[in-house]
């Protein structure tokens, strides 16, 4: 069956040429002029897809984008002027399939015509089987669960893949925002393509344009032959920018540059590359507040947002739990090669979907690895998950949150677990160590009970050689009198600071207040305090002051300038 297009476009010259391309390209195609005419042609016949400018004689492309887009599946694309790309973007947000650039390129026309036959392909194939077409079968065995959360998310995942629309994923840590973005890379046109993951924040910010670009050989320093980067790497395919936030500033620019034109420049080229690559971006930051910041440049932000897809935390979808650590015991046994696959008893499936996951689905997986390492059979009991006792009313207020209706917010986490006494477990003396000793269990335990992200794990001291560099040199017959001294000031004047901030502190937290800022923060202060007080006693003396800590000049250094910790700044 002859495949059919309809071309709208105000220019005579242009829709000849699209005309004449998608002839030889086996498309019968007509040609409107207006928006009128174009809505004529609509309703007097059945098109495969449509092709329109945005800018027409008697009203905008993008009232046929929203109509054809609100009453059909059928793909259209838009053509825009160059510069225009607000334009475009807003015809993707109302459902446009892709967009090209005035003036045409043939080549680009082509690629964006094969996309979409792909498209029109296999929505033939899901009328023919709805039931159990090949992209359900792999949605399902992929994003495991069947809750109320997921049959939204499943179709708007399916609806996403048909497009080539930036698409932007939201969502906690751990649950699953690579996952879908291969997901969507799978079901969608691209899928014999590349899918090319990145870590934005892995990669060091001198290396970034190299990473992205690729570079010639003799470009700089230590570039001893041609280096494709992951634009050239994703040609063709989907390129996912895991952690975007964590871009810094000079490389959003280049990248604003790339996703926008559509071509590339490696370090030392003279010349730019044309790249067909759909942009799938993910962070667990908040973006939007991060641009208000000023810290995220906003037109890239409206570059890679232009459709934002969040995903659900695991306590939102309790009733998955049960499936999806069948799932992830399956996995286990046939990764670990273990000859009977281990399962859960129903006191742990019950007490696996009470647990409040802060860490959510990465932690689920975390714990059942733990659960099997533990366990001396393949039967999984209780005992084995390491998760900390529940008291009754905590249990009724999950319940009642559980029955409640469900949203895509994140249930509260619950900080009575595991209570302890606030009050020191050993009194000051005057050895700086044991102080710090005391007041490093009462910080260590009241981190724990505040925030549940992996219950089995211990938290340490931010500065664990701190106390056994002190020992070791009280312990030397060759320890200067002077320097022991100040070292020992030091400690007792952090230490006492310390402890009677953690005991206010801990108190705070069980009157169920948590850091309002999180613990991420509350980390860094305590480490910011810690170095302030060293630097204070040291005159900002930095190699006395990392002896004094127990750490190297360069990690000092780094830690300061991590922290925004400078002399100027106290003075």
């Amino acid at each position: 069956m002859t495949t059919t297009a309809l071309v709208v476009d105000d220019e005579v010259d242009l829709c000849r040429l699209m005309q004449i391309t998608l002839t030889k390209m086996g498309i019968k195609s007509d040609v409107a002029y207006t928006l009128s005419q174009a809505r004529s042609f609509w309703q007097d016949n059945d098109y495969d897809f449509c092709l329109t400018d945005l800018k027409l004689p008697d009203g905008s492309g993008l009232e046929l984008v929203k109509e054809i887009s609100s009453s059909s599946n059928i793909p259209i694309a838009v053509i825009t002027a160059h510069g225009s790309m607000d334009l475009a973007i807003e015809a993707l947000k109302l459902g446009a399939f892709d967009f090209v650039n005035k003036p045409l390129e043939l080549p680009r026309l082509r690629l964006l015509v094969e996309n979409a036959l792909k498209v029109i392909h296999q929505d033939s194939e899901v009328q023919t089987t709805p039931e159990c077409s090949p992209e359900q079968k792999m949605l399902d065995s992929r994003l495991i669960g069947n809750s109320a959360v997921m049959h939204p998310l499943k179709n708007t995942i399916l609806k996403l893949a048909r497009s080539q629309a930036p698409v932007f994923l939201s969502g906690a840590s751990g649950t699953g925002k690579e996952v879908v973005a291969r997901l969507i890379h799978d079901l969608s046109p691209r899928r014999d393509g590349s899918f090319v993951p990145v870590n934005c924040g892995a990669i060091p910010s001198e290396l970034m344009e190299s990473e992205f670009f690729g570079h010639k050989k003799g470009s700089f320093t230590g570039a001893v032959a041609d280096k494709q980067g992951l634009f050239q790497q994703a040609n063709g395919g989907t390129l996912f920018l895991d952690e975007v936030a964590d871009l810094p500033l000079a490389m959003q620019v280049k990248l604003l540059r790339a996703i926008q034109e559509k071509t590339v420049r490696a370090i030392g080229d003279t010349k730019e590359v044309p790249v067909d690559i759909r942009i799938l971006s993910a962070t667990h930051k908040d973006l939007s507040q991060l641009v208000q910041d000023g810290a995220f440049r906003q037109d890239l932000y409206y570059r890679i947002n232009v459709i934002e897809l969040k995903l659900p935390t695991l306590n939102t979808r309790r009733d998955d739990i049960p499936v999806l650590a069948e799932h992830f015991l399956a996995m286990i046994a046939d990764d670990w090669q273990l000859e009977s696959p281990p399962s859960l008893t129903i006191e742990a499936c019950a007490r696996l979907q009470r647990h409040d996951f802060a860490g959510n689905v990465r932690e689920l997986r975390n714990v059942l690895e733990r659960a099997v390492t533990l366990a001396e059979t393949s039967c999984i009991d209780i005992s084995h998950l390491g998760l900390p006792d529940i008291e009754p009313e905590l249990v009724n207020t999950q319940e009642k949150n559980h029955n409640s209706a469900i949203d895509d917010s994140e249930l509260p986490p619950h900080n009575s677990e595991n209570q302890i006494d606030a009050q020191p477990t050993a009194q000051a003396t005057k050895s700086g160590e044991q102080v710090i000793q005391s007041s490093s269990n009462i910080t260590t335990q009241v981190k724990q009970s505040a925030i549940n992200i992996h219950p089995y794990r211990t938290s340490t001291h931010h500065y664990p050689s701190m106390m056994q560099h002190s020992s070791d040199n009280n312990g030397s017959p060759s320890t200067n009198v002077a320097s022991t001294h100040e070292k020992e000031s030091l400690l007792n004047s952090i230490s006492h600071q310390e402890l009677s901030k953690d005991i206010s502190n801990s108190q705070e937290l069980f009157n169920g207040q948590l850091p309002p800022q999180g613990l991420e923060h509350y980390l860094q202060e305590q480490e910011k305090q810690l170095i302030i007080t060293a630097l204070k006693q040291t005159g900002w003396n930095k190699t006395k002051a990392a002896e004094l800590l127990g750490t190297t000049f360069r990690s000092l250094r780094y830690r300061m300038k991590k922290l925004e910790v400078s002399e100027e700044a106290f003075d």
